[in-house]
């Protein structure tokens, strides 16, 4: 077993997060740091906050989001949470089963 499979194996073991969470989470970061999904000309203004999302944890999404903007979701998990920080970590645990609603929150702009 490669050292990032068993980083991997420990987050899942300790957190309970598994790949989705991950995938989900790279799905609402890359909202979170372009609402309007490449759209140009339009402009959304958000209140993270009333999603749940604490700002110091909207930033570092962003952050992340903007890392992985036109990336395929699916990056290893032990990538991920190296890029988290404390507050985002404890905030992915909790919040892992609604990150979904982030993405519900915003209309598909890319689908005729």
């Amino acid at each position: 077993m490669t050292p990032a499979q068993q980083k991997a194996l420990l987050i899942q073991s300790t957190t309970g997060l598994k790949p989705k969470h991950f995938a989900d989470l790279i799905r609402a970061s890359q909202l979170i740091c372009d609402p309007a999904a490449g759209v140009s000309g339009i402009v959304v203004e958000t209140d993270w906050e009333e999603l749940g999302i604490p700002l110091s944890v909207a930033e570092n999404l962003k952050t992340l989001g903007q890392k992985y903007r036109y990336s395929s979701p699916h990056v290893p998990m032990e990538i991920v949470w190296e890029q988290l920080t404390k507050e985002s970590r404890q905030w992915l645990i909790e919040y892992k089963n609604q990150l979904w609603r982030i993405e519900a929150a915003f209309p598909a702009l890319d689908e005729d």
